[in-house]
């Protein structure tokens, strides 16, 4: 179950990318419902999507909080 929250988390932040916005919230969203272990690889996930999309490389500091 916990699985596939990860893998729906990942389809609604690809869904949400054309705004930062969005993408910020949703981000917040699944820090609050994920296990620490996913966490960490969606952080490694958000990380390897941005690179190439400088707007949303800011919701990365949500994940330092």
């Amino acid at each position: 179950m916990a699985r596939a929250m990860y893998e729906y988390t990942k389809t609604v932040l690809k869904k949400v990318s054309f705004s930062s916005d969005l993408f910020c919230k949703e981000l917040e969203k699944a820090l609050e419902r994920l296990l620490p272990h996913e966490i960490k690889e969606l952080t490694i996930w958000v990380k390897e999507f941005t690179v190439n999309k400088p707007d949303l490389s800011a919701c990365l500091a949500i994940i330092r909080e």
